[in-house]
C-alpha cells in the first residue's frame, strides 16, 4: 500500500501539476530540505527517450562496393593467406605449390636448430683446405692437352677403355664442386633374427639410441634353404641420416668411437665401391662404446647388441676424394689404397 501512495506521488511531480494544491505540496516537500530544490524536470537523469530522435540526414549512406573500389593500395598481409594445393596436378596448372623451403609449404621442415661442431670445421677448414689442394693455375690461353690413348700391354688401342683414375693425379675442383657428406646409411642384419624375433626388437633400439632415427625394418625378398631363411621374414634394420643427426652421428663416431677401439688401425684404403662411398663396420663390442647404448647398457639382454655396418655417402668423383674428404674429418685409412 506504501508503495503505491509513493508511485503515485512521483507520478504526480513528474507531470507538473498546477494550481494551490499543488504548490503547496511541493512547499511542503521543501520545507525539510537544507538547499532550495530546482525544478522537477531538472532532477530526472536524461535519457534518449526525453530527447528527439537524431535526423538520419547527418550520416552518409555506406556502401561496401564503392569503398572497396575506391581503395587501389596493397592490403595487409593477413589478407593474402595461401593455402597450398593438397596435390601436384603438372607445372601447368594455375595454382602452385610453394618450395619446400617456405613455411606454408606443406613439406617445410623447421630447423637447423644448432650447428654441429663437425659441419663448422667442415666450412671453416675442411673445405678451403679441400679447394687448396686441388688448385691448379691455369694462365690465360691455355689449352689443355689432349689424352693419349690407351695401351693394353701393347696391343691396339681400345677406344672403349674405362677411365682409371690415380692416385698422383691432378683433380681440379670448383667451389661448387668441393666433395662433402651427402648422407649416412647405418645397417644391421640379424641373422638369429630367424629363430628369436625379440633380437630384431634389440637391434632396432640399439639403431635407435646411437643414430637418434627411426629405424626401419627390411624382409627378405628370396629364400634360401641353405642359411634357412624364407621370403617374408624381417631381418635387417636400417637407419638414413640426413643433416643435423648426420653430423652428429658422424661426430661422434669419430671423436667418441673410435680413440676407444683397442689395437684398432683404421679403415682399409681399400673400402669404396667406386661410387664414391665409404663404408666400414662395428663389431658388437665396439657399438657397446657408444654413449647412447654406453649410458644404458643394461636395459639391452646380453649378447643381444648387434653389430652395424656404416655407409658415408659423399659427393666427390672419385673413391680418391671421398678418403680424403673423410681423413680429412679425422677417419684414419690404413692399407693399399685402391680407386
Amino acid at each position: 500500500m506504501a508503495l503505491q501512495e509513493v508511485t503515485a506521488s512521483f507520478l504526480r511531480r513528474v507531470r507538473g501539476q498546477t494550481g494551490p494544491l499543488a504548490r503547496a505540496q511541493r512547499l511542503q516537500c521543501q520545507r525539510y530540505a537544507s538547499t532550495k530544490s530546482t525544478s522537477d524536470t531538472q532532477e530526472l537523469e536524461e535519457t534518449s527517450f526525453t530527447q528527439a530522435s537524431p535526423s538520419t540526414s547527418k550520416f552518409p549512406k555506406y556502401d561496401p562496393l564503392a569503398r572497396s573500389r575506391k581503395y587501389t593500395g596493397k592490403l595487409p598481409p593477413s589478407r593474402y593467406q595461401f593455402r597450398p594445393p593438397k596435390y601436384y596436378r603438372g607445372p601447368l596448372h594455375p595454382h602452385q605449390p610453394p618450395p619446400p623451403s617456405d613455411p606454408s609449404s606443406r613439406e617445410f621442415i623447421p630447423g637447423p636448430f644448432s650447428l654441429p661442431r663437425l659441419k663448422q670445421t667442415y666450412d671453416s677448414t675442411t673445405a678451403p683446405d679441400l679447394m687448396t689442394l686441388a688448385y691448379v693455375h691455369h694462365p690465360p690461353g691455355y689449352t689443355a692437352p689432349k689424352s693419349p690413348p690407351d695401351y693394353d700391354h701393347g696391343k691396339a688401342p681400345r677406344l672403349t677403355s674405362p677411365i682409371v683414375h690415380c692416385e698422383d693425379q691432378e683433380v681440379e675442383y670448383g667451389w661448387q664442386d668441393i666433395p662433402q657428406v651427402e648422407r649416412i646409411t647405418v645397417h644391421t642384419f640379424v641373422k638369429d633374427a630367424t629363430s628369436d624375433s625379440a633380437r630384431l626388437h634389440v637391434a632396432g633400439m640399439v639403431l635407435q639410441a646411437i643414430t637418434s632415427v627411426r629405424a626401419t625394418s627390411h624382409a627378405v625378398k628370396k629364400s634360401l634353404a641353405g642359411f634357412n631363411i624364407r621370403a617374408g621374414q624381417y631381418l635387417s634394420v636400417t637407419s638414413d641420416l640426413k643433416g643435423e643427426s648426420m653430423h652428429h652421428f658422424l661426430s661422434e663416431c669419430i671423436d667418441v668411437v673410435m680413440p676407444k677401439i683397442k689395437d684398432w688401425r683404421g679403415v682399409k684404403g681399400s673400402s669404396g665401391d667406386g661410387s664414391e662411398n665409404i663404408s666400414f663396420g662395428f663389431t658388437a663390442e665396439e657399438v657397446a662404446l657408444w654413449p647412447g647404448v654406453e649410458v644404458n647398457y643394461d636395459m639391452y639382454p646380453p649378447k643381444m647388441i648387434p653389430g652395424i655396418h656404416v655407409t658415408v655417402h659423399t659427393t666427390a668423383t672419385t673413391d680418391y676424394d671421398a678418403r680424403l674428404l673423410l681423413g680429412a674429418m679425422g677417419i684414419p685409412f690404413y692399407g693399399k689404397f685402391i680407386n
